[in-house]
């Protein structure tokens, strides 16, 4: 059973991608410029795909595993925005 263990601590079968895009995530930013300059920056995405990628990422059980705080807080904010159209 330890193995399991490891492969959750080890961010339950997220890449290495998947995993930065939820730690840039957990960050706060001053303002939307500076963020879209950090995933440029750290990440070398385009916001846009960024913003996929993340979104994709919202419905995949492993980010949830991995980091619950940031998945489900994101989670209600998309709720947020769905409700308000």
């Amino acid at each position: 059973m330890e193995t399991g263990d490891e492969e959750h601590e080890a961010g339950a079968g997220l890449g290495r991608r998947e995993q930065d895009i939820l730690a840039l995530e957990r960050r706060g930013f001053s303002g939307p410029g500076v963020k879209e300059r950090a995933i440029r920056e750290e990440l070398g995405l385009a916001p846009v795909r960024y913003y996929q990628l993340l979104n994709a990422l919202l419905d995949d059980p492993r980010a949830l595993a991995h980091d619950p705080v940031t998945v489900n807080r994101l989670r209600r904010v998309r709720e947020a925005r769905r409700a308000e159209r």
